[in-house]
């Protein structure tokens, strides 16, 4: 006979647990401690089997009956109950460890070995910023390319071009791992390219020969630290970071060589910089300025010594000196790989004092030691380049500073 709600209610622990029918394989089991629980008893390939359903009074009496009806369902079609319910867990836990925000988080966890800690931030800001609050707890499955197109069309608004583009570029790295471990089949933010803004094509300001030459003489008049650290930079065509984050242990003054160690570099690849006669004697003399400061730091912080310079240290010296509208920090390698191009300097010495990535990782390490030679002579060139340049006092093409 089917249960009453009635029943339910007024049925009290007893020694033993114990068993209400409800029918058609429901029961409700009254355990000793009280708390009581819906099951369902059926077969299955000739096997008896159970499936828990709930709690009562969570689960109600209809919402019990409700769902042994589903079970029935389930086994008119040929399907185990239980196993389908495990299924549907089991895709649940699936769905939550595939989030968007879980798939970002691991991809960042993933390039932290390539990446510098600045970078990293930087990327994950932009995704913490613009894309977690719209998507972060969706299935990568179930985002669609107008979901990520609303949360990018925000940017979009805000001229934000650049971030715009940086962002959109994130967004499809993290789908291109989703479908490389499994979790995902398409990429919905690949094809988005073609319905934003891109950026405005920036002109990288940099230097002629002519400009270059009248900078460093200007930078060498001068009693600043900056003016010999854009001098140091002119001459190794390092990144502004890679010089900032410098520090003494990382020189080797007899052999000439300046070896910056992965953590410090962009793609998180170790990196040799051959230093002209000229590179050498800035180091003497910056270390002979900062003595008093005692840092470990080649350019030691303003106020404190045992922290690097700013981030924008160089850029404001520059725009002090009234040189920004010319060139910027980085401007100084694009004069570099320009004049020594078109000095016909081999382009993998010239690639490799930049240290742009090869995309061959074994020939890239052969391709150090290999070009070592190569690249100290062209180091040399350069800084006696620069002094010749520094000579000639010619009456330049560009406006007035």
């Amino acid at each position: 006979m089917p249960l009453t709600v009635r029943q339910i209610e007024s049925a009290r622990p007893a020694d033993r647990d114990y068993k209400l029918t409800d029918g058609q394989g429901l029961y409700l089991l009254v355990k000793t401690s009280g708390a009581r629980y819906w099951n369902l008893k059926y077969r299955f390939a000739g096997k008896e089997k159970k499936l828990t359903i709930g709690v009562y009074p969570t689960v109600t009496l209809a919402q019990a009956r409700q769902q042994r009806d589903e079970a029935r369902r389930l086994l008119a079609g040929g399907k185990d109950p239980s196993y389908e319910k495990q299924a549907r867990k089991q895709a649940f836990r699936e769905s939550i460890a595939s989030t968007f925000r879980t798939l970002a988080e691991e991809w960042f966890t993933h390039m932290a070995r390539r990446w510098t800690p600045r970078y990293l931030e930087d990327q994950r800001a932009r995704v913490e910023n613009h894309l977690f609050p719209a998507i972060g707890e969706r299935p990568v499955t179930d985002i669609r390319p107008l979901e990520i197109l609303n949360a990018l069309r925000v940017i979009e608004t805000q001229g934000k071009l650049e971030a715009l583009r940086k962002t959109r570029q994130t967004c499809v790295q993290v789908f291109d791992y989703a479908i490389a471990t499994g979790r995902a089949t398409v990429n919905p933010a690949s094809a988005l390219s073609s319905v934003l803004l891109p950026p405005e094509r920036q002109h990288h300001r940099t230097l002629t020969g002519e400009q270059l030459g009248e900078c460093m003489r200007e930078m060498e008049a001068s009693e600043n630290l900056m003016a010999l650290a854009t001098r140091l930079l002119a001459l190794t065509a390092v990144r502004t970071g890679e010089l900032r984050l410098a520090t003494w242990d990382e020189f080797d003054f007899t052999r000439a060589l300046w070896e910056i160690p992965k953590e410090k570099m962009k793609m998180r690849r170790p990196h040799i910089v051959p230093l002209s006669r000229q590179a050498l004697a800035l180091l003497a003399e910056i270390k002979l300025r900062t003595a008093t400061r005692q840092s470990h730091f080649v350019l030691p912080g303003a106020r404190r010594s045992d922290q690097p310079r700013s981030r924008k240290c160089i850029n404001e010296f520059l725009q002090q000196a009234g040189w920004h509208t010319f060139t910027t920090a980085h401007g100084f390698r694009h004069a570099f790989s320009t004049l020594t191009h078109d000095h016909d300097f081999s382009s993998a010495w010239i690639e490799l004092q930049l240290a742009h990535v090869d995309k061959n990782a074994v020939r890239g390490t052969y391709n150090h030691a290999q070009y070592l030679d190569g690249r100290r002579e062209m180091m040399q060139w350069y800084a006696d380049y620069i002094d010749n340049l520094k000579q000639q006092r010619q009456v330049l093409t560009t406006p007035e500073r």
